[in-house]
């Protein structure tokens, strides 16, 4: 009898073990999942910039890597396409990946990689959403009304986290920059207020952005389990469109807002030397205001709002594009003022842009605001490779982001 029951006693003890093993493999596991190593370059705030290569550029790695930035958001739309569309081949009709662009871009992660510099795969197009090329360009919404496309888009993304998740460089996919499907049904600013009662009707239907953005994500995971996924959200990622953002049931997965504006002072060319930062930013009826970083702020509020209503730590926020063009009065104290906000947060942020193609350089910091660029367009039109002709020096704006980058 006694026998018997040392020997149940073992039994139970060791059906507690085993118990106790399980759930101790599970936490185990349920940490490590939160643990992966490309979620874990997110658990800290990182520091980046946008960058579209026109072709490979060994020295923009270098010099990224001198400046501190820790990653690029790298738009695979500015890479010369073997076919039409970049990796796709043909956004109009999509069958695989291209592999002589694959080949490429393989080549400028491995450059990446060798400089220290981290990579979010940014598409700009999808199948059935070619991107403009030009502001005279048709809107492309074919991806918000027929389902087909849809699937297309999502077979692409399986195919290309297939290929590039076991890239040392690779941080996170962003499927699709600022996508905007309201916008092919007539809604363009966030306050509109017909835009709520729409959305509750087209919920859970091919225009329905958060519907788009689960099934992409899932699409991904039956690829790719382990990279982060950066999400854009309603009305081109603008910081008023996360009241109607959903989030996804992954914990990898980051939410992105884009540049705070106003567009009408940050645009050169809408600005035309109407606007100053902070004294004479606009305002209702063509009239203007002096701002404070507090009316900066305050457009982060549907951000805040967001996070805390969902839970979202502050490591799954990216300011994934901020700007402001380097010869507009005041560009400095505005980019430092979004920093400071971003930086105060805690969010991760990729200001837009470093080195750009071309011979638009409103938007390359490194070039001094007072500098003569007019040979340059002429050089543009001979097809001369433009990069020896950008005199990029030390100056407020780009001292500005420089000091940012040093955690300074």
């Amino acid at each position: 009898m006694r026998t018997r029951k040392r020997s149940a006693r073992r039994t139970l003890l060791i059906v507690a073990l085993v118990s106790c093993t399980t759930v101790w493999l599970s936490w185990a596991q349920e940490d490590t999942w939160r643990r992966s190593e490309r979620m874990e370059f997110w658990s800290m705030q990182r520091r980046g910039a946008n960058y579209g290569p026109g072709r490979l550029r060994p020295d923009a790695f270098r010099a990224a890597a001198r400046a501190g930035i820790e990653f690029f958001r790298l738009r695979l739309e500015s890479l010369a396409p073997q076919q039409r569309d970049f990796l796709i081949g043909d956004a109009d009709h999509y069958q695989r990946l291209n592999a002589t662009d694959l080949a490429l871009l393989r080549t400028i992660l491995d450059e990446a990689d060798k400089n220290g510099i981290k990579i979010v795969l940014t598409m700009f197009s999808l199948p059935g959403c070619r991107a403009k090329r030009d502001v005279t360009d048709p809107s492309d919404g074919r991806l918000w009304r027929d389902e087909a496309y849809q699937r297309q888009a999502f077979a692409l993304w399986r195919d290309l986290a297939r290929q590039m998740k076991g890239h040392p460089s690779i941080v996170a996919y962003n499927p699709l920059n600022e996508p905007h499907p309201e916008r092919e049904f007539g809604f363009d600013k966030p306050d509109d207020p017909r835009f709520a009662s729409w959305l509750e009707r087209i919920r859970g239907t091919t225009p329905d952005l958060d519907r788009f953005n689960r099934k992409m994500v899932a699409a991904i995971r039956e690829a790719d389990a382990d990279t982060p996924v950066i999400l854009d959200g309603w009305f081109y990622a603008d910081p008023g469109g996360f009241r109607y953002n959903v989030p996804v049931a992954d914990y990898r997965t980051l939410y992105a807002l884009h540049n705070l504006g106003p567009w009408k002072f940050t645009t050169f060319r809408v600005n035309n030397g109407r606007f100053a930062y902070p004294d004479r930013m606009p305002a209702k009826n063509n009239a203007v205001a002096k701002w404070t970083i507090d009316n900066l702020k305050a457009l982060v509020e549907p951000v805040e709002a967001f996070a805390a209503r969902h839970q979202i730590p502050p490591n799954r926020i990216i300011a994934s594009e901020f700007w402001c063009d380097r010869r507009i009065p005041g560009a400095a104290a505005y980019l430092a003022d979004e920093l400071r906000i971003y930086n105060e947060h805690g969010w991760h942020w990729a200001f837009y842009t470093f080195r750009p193609e071309g011979a638009w350089t409103g938007l390359d910091y490194e070039i001094p605001p007072t500098a003569k660029l007019a040979q340059i367009w002429d050089a543009e039109k001979r097809g001369e490779d433009l990069e020896r002709l950008k005199p990029r020096g030390g100056n407020p704006v780009w001292a500005v982001i420089q000091r940012a980058l040093s955690h300074q």
